[in-house]
């Protein structure tokens, strides 16, 4: 018996949030040269949303319709914003500690 190629399955999220956050980055000048802040806040987003697991980009693409595909897009939109807000909320409480 053949072994299964799980290695090939993954989040759909994770490479449209790091994109999305990189994205983002700009916006928040205390977040955006940090690197271990940029993970946090990838965390944060990818926590929001539901996983969606893929083997090929396109099968992502293909078994969605257009509403799914902006429901999709719009919930990844926010889950972003909602993550570098509470990383710097927490940023800012550390500093004032």
């Amino acid at each position: 018996m053949t072994s299964p190629q799980f290695t090939t399955v993954r989040n759909h999220n994770e490479r449209a949030v790091f994109d999305a956050v990189l994205k983002t980055a700009p916006h928040y000048p205390g977040i955006a040269h940090d690197p271990n802040l940029l993970a946090d806040v990838a965390c944060v987003a990818l926590n929001r949303l539901p996983p969606r697991y893929i083997r090929h980009e396109v099968d992502f693409s293909f078994y969605l319709s257009e509403r799914e595909r902006s429901d999709s897009e719009r919930h990844l939109a926010e889950a972003v914003d909602y993550a570098f807000g509470f990383v710097q909320a927490r940023v800012a409480m550390r500093a004032r500690a």
